[in-house]
């Protein structure tokens, strides 16, 4: 699948330890109003320092499925249940 997002694939992004180091899914993705930025969360409660810092495009090869989300605009979220589950956008 071709990279979706306007960003560039070298982004910063935050993403939580849980996905990188346990291969949890991606339940919760934020595109934040303040800075733009973009986190992929496994759903659960976090501390900052179970934040790690990778490019949009990691953030997308671990599960094409945030692809959908390209056109999220900043200050929303988007979250589901399950990793086969669809995609619920909010607004913040």
């Amino acid at each position: 699948m071709d990279f979706p997002f306007y960003d560039a694939p070298n982004t910063a992004t935050i993403i939580c330890c849980h996905i990188i180091d346990d291969g949890k899914p991606i339940l919760y993705v934020s595109h934040d109003e303040d800075d733009g930025m973009w986190q992929f969360l496994c759903g659960s409660t976090h501390d900052t320092d179970e934040a790690r810092l990778v490019s949009l495009k990691e953030a997308f090869d671990l599960d094409n499925s945030v692809g959908v989300l390209k056109d999220m605009p900043c200050g929303y979220y988007a979250e589901r249940k399950t990793q086969d589950d669809n995609w619920l956008v909010k607004k913040r």
